[in-house]
C-alpha cells in the first residue's frame, strides 16, 4: 500500500467520519458500514472476527501516521499509511518533547493555524489557541511582520533562527514578555509541505539583562564630554529615554550649578533646586503640554512627603507605584498634573550624589504601553546616576574655576572702557567654558592718538586669565614709550617669551608647565590729525573697516607670527588712510569666518553699518551670534574714528637756526591765548616749546616742526629727521647748557620720544583746566 493513502478520518469523539478505499480492502467494511461507527468498536470487531488471518493483513501495511488536521474549527485525527515504520524509540523522543520539553512547541498547517504545541506553550496564551491563526492565538506586538515571516519560511523552505518576537502585555502578566522563535517547515516523504513547526523560548530576562547593561555603557559613552553641569544633565535625559524610561526629569541643587560646594544629607526643604534637563517621549503625542508643565531653568520647590524629598534625606533610591489617590501627589500639584498628562504608572526616584553629599535628583517614568519598572532597574537607575553625578561633580568643579576665571577676566578687563574725545569704542565680548583669555584695550596715546588693542590667549580657567593679565600690563607699559605697533608687539612677545620660559622652571607636577603659552595680539594706532590709522597683528584675523557710505574692506594689514613663536619673524605694520566716520572692526579668531571674512555669513551686518549707532551694531552681531556652535571666546571691539577738529591743531614748520625758538614761542603765546589757557599754563607751555625747539635745532636735523594738541591734554610736539635719541642730563652748577630736557621733564606731566620712517617727534604733555568740549554761541556743547 502506497505511503500516505488516507485509511480513516475519525472525529474528537472518536467515530469515523471518512472510511477509505485502502481501509475496506485492509479491514473488508465498505465505507457505508464504517462511516459514523466508534473507531474502537470497528477495531474490536476486526479483531475479533478475522483471527490470525487478518492480524497477518494489518501487519502487511507496515505502519501508518496519525496527525491532526483541521476541518472547518474542529480538530480531527487522520489515519495513513506510511512506508516507512517509525521506531519506537523515535515515538517516545517525540512524545517526551512535546509533553516535557522546556521549549514551546507548535506545530502549524499550510494555513498557519495551530494544530498541536506543547505543554510548555500551555501558559502563553490564556485562550484556547488549537484552530486559529498563530498570530490571533498570541498577541503579537508586530503581528503582520510574523505572519510575512511565517508565510516566507512556508514558501521558500528557508528556515528562521533566533527571531526575536514582543508579546503585548496580556492580564495576569507582570511585563511584556520577549521570546526567541524558530520556524522550520514541515514536509512529508512526498516533499508535500504541510505546515511549520516553531519553537519559543522565553528570553526576557536575558533581553532586560543585554539592555541594561547597553543602557550603562550608553550612559558611560554619551555622558560628561562637556564641563557643564546642564549639558552633563541634558546628555543624562536623552541617554536614558527611551531606552529606560518615557519621561526623565534632572533637578540639580542650585549650589552646584553655581560651582560651590553641595550641601549635607538630609537636604534642608529651603534649599533651591533647579530644573536643569527633561526629555519626555509619549506615545501618540508631542509632549508639548508636559514640556510646558515642566520648563528648564526654573528653581522647583521641594515638599515634604514626596518621593523626591525623601531621597534627598537618605539617598536611598526608591521604586514607586503612581495610582490616583497616592496621597504624595497631593503635595506637589504641579508635578502631579504632569503626571496626569502623560499617563506615567511607574516611578523611580534616584539621588545624584557623591560622597555622601547630595547634587540634585533623577525622576525616570514610564507610561502608557510602556511595562513597569522592576526591582532591577532600581540597582540600574542608581548606576546611571551615580555616573551622572560624578560627572555633574567635575562640571561643578570646573565650573567654579570658570566662575573665578571670569570674575578675574572681568576684573582686569576695562570697567568701563574709558571715554575717547576722537574715538567711539564699544565692545563685545561672549565668553566659552573652554578659554578665559581674551582682552582689548583702547589706550589714549600722546597727541590725542588712540591704540586700540584685541588679543586672546589660548586656555581655559585661571591660569589663562592671570596670563591675559600680565600681557595686558605689559601691553600699557610699553605703550607708555610710545612705541609703533610693530616695535610693541615685537617686546611683547619678547615678555611672553620670557613667561613661557618661567613655566619651564615650574616643577613637573605643576599642571601649568605641560600648557604651551599661545597667544595672539593685534594693535592699531589711530591718530586723528593726520587721520591715519597703524595696525600691525601677531596671529588673530585681519581687522575689517566699516566705511560711512556703508560699504565695507578688510584692511591689508600682513600677518605676524603668534607671540613667543619660534623664530625671528617680524611684526609687519601697514599704515591705511581711515576718514572720520570709519568703524574699525577687530576680532579674536572664533569671529573670523562669520564676521570678518568676506564671505562670512554675518559680514552684511559690516556692511550696513554706515553710520548707526555702535551699541546698535553691536546688539545685531549679538543676537546673530546667539546660539552658534563656535569654538573659542568671542571678543569683538568697534571702534568709530572721529577727527581733530582743525582749530585744535597747530602746525608750524621751523627754520634750522637760532630764530627758531622765537617764531615758535610767539606762534605758541597766540595760540594757547585762542584757546582760553590760563596765564600760568601758557608761560609753561612756552618755556617748553622753546626747550624742546632749541634741542632740535642744536642736535636735530632739518625740516623742524611745531605741533600744539589742545585735546584732553595740551601737547607739544617738535619733529625733526635726526634718528638720534634725546638725553636727560644732569647738569653741573656751572655749565650753562644741558638743562633743557631736564626742565621739561621737571615741568610736564609726563615727555617722550615716537621714532617715525623718516626722523623722530619729541613730546610733552601738560594737563589744563580749561574745558576742550567745542560748544556753539548759545554755549550748548556741539
Amino acid at each position: 500500500m502506497p505511503s500516505g493513502d488516507v485509511l480513516v478520518l475519525i472525529d474528537d469523539s472518536g467515530r469515523v467520519v471518512e472510511w477509505g478505499r485502502p481501509a475496506e480492502e485492509l479491514f473488508g467494511w465498505s465505507a457505508e458500514e464504517a462511516v459514523g461507527r466508534s473507531v474502537a468498536t470497528l477495531m474490536s470487531e476486526a479483531a475479533a472476527a478475522g483471527g490470525e488471518r487478518q492480524r497477518e493483513r494489518f501487519s502487511e501495511t507496515a505502519s501508518v501516521l496519525v496527525k491532526p488536521v483541521l476541518r472547518g474549527t474542529s480538530v480531527m485525527w487522520q489515519v495513513l499509511s506510511a512506508a516507512d515504520t517509525v521506531p519506537g524509540q523515535d515515538v517516545t523522543i517525540l512524545k517526551a518533547m512535546f509533553a516535557h520539553s522546556p521549549l514551546a512547541l507548535h506545530v502549524l498547517d499550510n494555513q498557519l493555524r495551530v494544530v498541536r504545541m506543547s505543554t510548555a506553550a500551555d501558559g502563553l496564551s490564556n485562550t484556547p489557541v488549537l484552530g486559529k491563526h498563530f498570530t490571533e492565538a498570541y498577541e503579537l506586538a508586530e503581528p503582520e511582520a510574523e505572519a510575512a515571516v511565517a508565510q516566507r519560511v512556508l514558501e521558500s523552505g528557508e528556515p528562521v533562527v533566533n527571531r526575536l518576537v514582543r508579546h503585548v502585555k496580556a492580564p495576569g502578566r507582570p511585563t511584556h514578555r520577549i521570546h526567541s522563535v524558530s520556524y522550520f517547515r514541515l514536509e512529508d516523504s512526498h516533499d508535500r509541505v504541510l505546515g511549520l513547526v516553531t519553537s519559543a523560548v522565553d528570553v526576557t530576562e536575558r533581553e532586560n539583562a543585554q539592555n541594561r547593561l547597553a543602557l550603562l555603557d550608553a550612559v558611560r559613552t554619551r555622558v560628561g564630554h562637556r564641563l557643564n553641569v546642564g549639558t552633563v544633565c541634558q546628555e543624562l535625559v536623552e541617554a536614558v529615554v527611551p531606552a529606560f524610561a518615557g519621561i526623565a526629569d534632572v533637578e540639580v541643587i542650585e549650589d552646584v550649578i553655581r560651582g560651590n560646594e553641595p550641601p549635607p544629607v538630609p537636604v534642608h526643604r529651603d534649599v533651591p533646586l533647579r530644573r536643569t534637563a527633561f526629555q519626555g517621549q509619549i506615545a501618540g503625542g508631542h509632549p508639548a503640554g508636559v514640556v510646558r508643565s515642566l520648563p528648564v531653568g526654573v528653581f522647583t520647590p521641594l515638599p515634604t512627603g514626596t518621593p523626591f524629598s525623601e531621597v534627598l534625606s537618605d539617598l536611598r533610591p526608591r521604586l514607586v507605584s503612581i495610582e490616583e489617590d497616592s496621597s504624595w501627589l497631593a503635595a506637589d500639584p504641579a508635578r502631579a498634573e504632569v503626571i496626569r498628562k502623560s499617563g506615567a504608572h511607574s516611578l523611580i526616584v534616584a539621588p545624584l550624589a557623591l560622597r555622601g553629599h547630595a547634587l540634585g535628583v533623577v525622576s525616570f517614568y514610564r507610561h502608557q504601553q510602556q511595562g513597569p519598572f522592576e526591582e532591577e532597574d532600581v540597582a540600574v537607575a542608581s548606576a546611571v546616576c551615580a555616573h551622572a553625578a560624578l560627572c555633574i561633580d567635575n562640571a561643578r568643579q570646573f565650573m567654579r574655576e570658570w566662575i573665578i576665571a571670569q570674575t578675574v577676566q572681568r576684573r582686569l578687563l576695562p570697567q568701563p572702557p574709558a571715554t575717547h574725545t576722537t574715538i567711539d569704542v564699544s565692545q563685545l565680548h561672549l565668553p566659552a567654558p573652554e578659554s578665559g583669555g581674551a582682552w582689548f584695550d583702547a589706550i589714549a596715546l600722546p597727541g590725542a592718538r588712540t591704540a586700540l588693542v584685541v588679543g586672546d590667549v589660548a586656555g581655559q580657567g585661571i591660569a589663562a586669565a592671570i596670563t591675559m593679565g600680565l600681557l595686558r600690563t605689559a601691553i600699557h607699559t610699553l605703550a607708555a614709550l610710545d612705541l609703533q605697533p610693530d616695535e610693541l608687539l615685537a617686546r611683547l612677545s619678547d615678555t611672553a617669551a620670557r613667561l613661557v620660559a618661567a613655566r619651564a622652571t615650574l616643577p613637573p607636577m605643576d599642571p601649568l608647565s605641560r600648557e604651551p603659552l599661545i597667544a595672539g595680539c593685534v594693535i592699531a594706532v589711530y591718530d586723528p590729525v593726520e587721520l591715519t590709522c597703524t595696525i600691525a597683528r601677531a596671529g588673530l584675523p585681519e581687522p575689517v573697516v566699516a566705511l560711512p557710505d556703508g560699504t565695507s574692506a578688510g584692511l591689508p594689514v600682513p600677518p605676524g607670527p603668534l607671540l613667543a613663536g619660534t623664530g625671528n619673524a617680524p611684526f609687519p605694520a601697514t599704515t591705511v588712510c581711515l576718514r572720520a566716520g570709519s568703524t574699525l572692526v577687530m576680532g579674536t579668531g572664533a569671529l573670523a569666518d562669520e564676521v570678518l571674512a568676506p564671505s562670512g555669513p554675518l559680514r552684511p551686518l559690516l556692511d550696513g553699518a554706515g553710520t548707526a549707532p555702535l551699541p546698535d551694531l553691536r546688539d545685531d552681531i549679538v543676537h546673530a551670534l546667539a546660539g552658534g556652535n563656535r569654538a573659542g571666546e568671542t571678543l569683538m571691539l568697534l571702534a568709530r574714528t572721529k577727527a581733530l577738529p582743525p582749530d585744535r591743531v597747530l602746525t608750524l614748520s621751523l627754520p634750522a637756526d637760532p630764530e627758531a625758538a622765537p617764531i615758535a614761542r610767539a606762534a605758541a603765546r597766540h595760540q594757547l591765548k585762542a584757546w582760553g589757557v590760563d596765564e600760568e599754563t601758557a608761560y609753561t607751555t612756552e618755556l617748553i616749546v622753546s626747550e624742546l625747539v632749541g634741542n632740535a635745532v642744536r642736535y636735530g636735523a632739518p625740516p623742524l616742526q611745531l605741533r600744539l594738541i589742545f585735546e584732553r591734554m595740551l601737547t607739544c610736539e617738535v619733529s625733526d629727521t635726526a634718528t638720534s635719541a634725546p638725553q636727560v642730563k644732569h647738569a653741573r652748577t656751572i655749565d650753562e647748557t644741558g638743562r633743557g630736557l631736564f626742565i621739561i621733564a621737571s615741568l610736564a606731566d609726563q615727555w617722550g620720544t615716537r621714532f617715525q620712517t623718516q626722523g623722530k617727534t619729541v613730546w610733552a604733555e601738560q594737563s589744563t583746566g580749561v574745558s576742550t568740549e567745542r560748544r556753539d554761541d548759545a554755549g550748548r556743547p556741539r
